[in-house]
């Protein structure tokens, strides 16, 4: 050790003098402190407004710390987050030059719409700065929406996704940004229109009553005057597109209520065209009537065509003063050759055998359609009254077929 000392003193003192002598001749610590050169930075600020109901402009704002003697230039683009380009805003992409000024704009058009949907986003990125560096490389334009968007809530019960020794056959996730069109057909008109029960709304295909929200299909029923009618709604149908013959049907909604009002998911025989009801056979997997909030009905409904239905259902009522309006709940049927049996949250409250239809054939036995709909008035719920608020909206997440 006592040989170390002289060579450590030498080390020590060499590298205090090079450090000395090379603060001396810099003149500077070259950090923005102490006189050296200063880097200038380029920052983009995000933007946040409202969609609105015509085409508008989201201008971003690029700065420089300082001014600088050189010409700074960066390139920038668009990138799609949850908004999507062409659909929602116009891409753009090019150069930015800074000559004796420290801030530009970028500006993006905005593509309005009346779509009920949550808030979404996209970016401006930056890249390949020259006489400057990046302080921010993003920022995120949001697109606020303004068509009386309202939050939903996902809470309730959900049901896996597979099943031991079935497989998923079909489903409708609503992940889309519009109703799929592939899937589903919407049905037009008033209960006039061969639907029967005295119901009095209009069903359209306007996105103010069917729409995707928040990854769920939102069914809504308005009160309004549209062609004769004092309220319209929607009603859509898989028929032509989507049929299927046995399986697990699981259907996860939140339910509306209120005196008048009456959401339904159902099915029907696709050979109702050639053989009319109720000889095609219908399956209720889900009704309610909007006075009673908290109990769902499944019913099956039979019979010779022409001649009124035989049916046989049953209830299953919610306890502790929950509503299906509260949550979202999961309805289904186990659908098998000659045998239904009815749940909601994985709870069996009804079943039918083919011991069951007597006066007729047995018409289960075959390909059935999806009906997602929500009516208002008609002949077992009653017309609205004074205490109905409206609208009422039916939120379905999934429709999922297991065989």
């Amino acid at each position: 050790m006592k040989q170390l000392i002289p060579f450590l003193l030498v080390c020590i003192t060499s590298a205090f003098l090079v450090s000395s002598c090379g603060k001396d001749d810099d003149g500077g610590d070259g950090g923005n402190g102490g006189g050296g050169t200063v880097t200038t930075k380029i920052t983009v600020s995000p933007i946040s407004k409202f969609e609105g109901d015509e085409n508008s402009t989201f201008d971003f704002k690029v700065r420089l710390s300082q001014a600088s003697s050189d010409n700074v230039t960066v390139n920038y683009t668009t990138k799609d987050k949850s908004a999507v380009e062409v659909e929602d805003y116009i891409a753009q992409t090019g150069t930015l030059t800074f000559s004796g000024t420290t801030e530009q704009i970028i500006s993006v058009e905005i593509v309005a719409d009346t779509l009920k949907e949550g808030d979404e986003e996209f970016e401006i990125q930056l890249s390949s700065p020259t006489n400057a560096t990046l302080e921010s490389e993003s920022a995120v334009g949001t697109i606020r929406n303004d068509d009386t968007y309202f939050p939903i809530s996902s809470e309730g019960y959900i049901t896996p996704n597979s099943y031991a020794g079935m497989t998923l056959v079909w489903a409708d996730e609503f992940n889309d940004p519009a109703i799929n069109l592939d899937n589903w057909t919407h049905e037009i008109g008033t209960g006039s229109s061969g639907w029967g029960n005295n119901e009095l709304q209009y069903y359209t295909s306007d996105s103010e009553n069917s729409y995707i929200q928040d990854g769920n299909l939102v069914i809504e029923a308005k009160q309004e005057s549209f062609s004769g009618s004092s309220y319209t709604s929607a009603r859509m149908i898989t028929a032509g597109k989507q049929e299927f013959i046995y399986g697990r049907v699981d259907v996860r909604a939140r339910l509306p209520e209120g005196q008048g009002i009456w959401p339904a998911i159902w099915m029907l025989g696709a050979d109702i065209f050639t053989d009319g009801w109720p000889a095609c056979g219908e399956i209720d997997i889900m009704e309610l009537v909007g006075h009673e909030p908290n109990k769902v009905h499944g019913t099956a409904h039979w019979g010779n065509q022409g001649n009124p239905s035989t049916h046989q259902g049953n209830g299953f009522t919610l306890t502790g003063g929950s509503k299906y309006s509260d949550e979202f709940h999961v309805f289904s049927i186990i659908w098998e050759n000659n045998s239904i049996k009815w749940y909601v949250d994985d709870q069996q409250y009804f079943s039918i055998t083919d011991s069951n239809v007597t006066n007729t054939a047995y018409p289960f036995n075959d390909n059935f359609f999806f009906i997602l709909n929500v009516a208002v008035g008609g002949n077992w719920p009653g017309s609205p009254d004074g205490t109905t608020v409206f609208p009422q909206r039916m939120m379905v997440d999934y429709v999922r077929i297991f065989q």
